[in-house]
């Protein structure tokens, strides 16, 4: 009888055991049933968050472009309308007078005018020795001149100025050859 109480006693373990067995697997179903569509929520989260997140760093760059372009243009406007003046300072400087008092005070007008187109960006085209561009300069005459080099400019009209590569006023020059 005790053989057989043991052997009752084996099968109600092992049945015990089948039974456990089977509760835990269905525990761990129902918790990856529920976990699933948890990590699927969370990953799509993480992605839309990521997404949000590149467009807004975009979003900032192309503002700050934008912004420095609408800047730019502005200034060059401003900067465009008072270029005659610096012209006619410039003018007034090499003009001859018997008053060194009045050409001194041109020049520190003329002077207080390029420093602060200098402190906004703003910079005078190089003309006189290089070579004719159509970007930066105008040609208004041409001449022949053997010593001179294709398309050498040899003479300023008028000073051309840019900020950065934007060219507010381009350069009136004399072309050789």
């Amino acid at each position: 009888m005790k053989e057989e109480e043991k052997s009752t006693n084996a099968e109600e373990e092992t049945t015990q055991t089948e039974n456990n067995n089977q509760t835990n697997n269905q525990k761990v179903e129902e918790e990856s049933c529920i976990i699933d569509p948890k990590q699927k929520e969370y990953d799509d989260l993480n992605d839309r968050y990521k997404r949000v997140l590149a467009e807004f760093e975009n979003y900032k760059k192309r503002s700050s472009k934008e912004r420095e372009t609408l800047y730019n243009s502005i200034l060059g406007d401003i900067v465009g309308v008072f270029l005659p003046i610096v012209d006619n300072l410039e003018n007034a400087v090499k003009a001859e007078t018997q008053d060194t008092e009045y050409k001194k005070g041109i020049e520190l007008v003329l002077k207080q005018f390029k420093d602060i187109l200098k402190a906004k960006g703003v910079e005078e085209i190089e003309s006189i020795g290089q070579t004719f561009d159509p970007s930066q300069h105008e040609a208004v005459s041409s001449i022949q001149d053997p010593e001179k080099g294709v398309q050498e400019i040899v003479q300023e009209y008028r000073k051309g100025y840019k900020i950065g590569s934007k060219v507010i006023r381009h350069s009136m020059v004399v072309v050789a050859n």
